[in-house]
């Protein structure tokens, strides 16, 4: 078994993995995104973006080849 983290990926497979962790991220706490979005004059998608890569973080990557 192969222990990875999100960098060591290839492009492709990160960028699959951020779309998927945006959607984990934006199903679990969107309405408290958009409303700190709203309160502080951000940048919903930004914000949504910067809490997708820090949810990935959190995840841990093992491949069996």
């Amino acid at each position: 078994m192969f222990y990875l983290n999100y960098n060591n990926l290839d492009a492709e497979t990160q960028q699959r993995l951020l779309d998927n962790s945006k959607k984990d991220v934006e199903q679990i706490y969107g309405d408290e995104l958009k409303a700190y979005a709203t309160e502080f004059h951000l940048n919903y998608k930004t914000l949504l973006e910067e809490e997708a890569v820090r949810n990935l973080y959190n995840y841990h990557f093992i491949f069996n080849i």
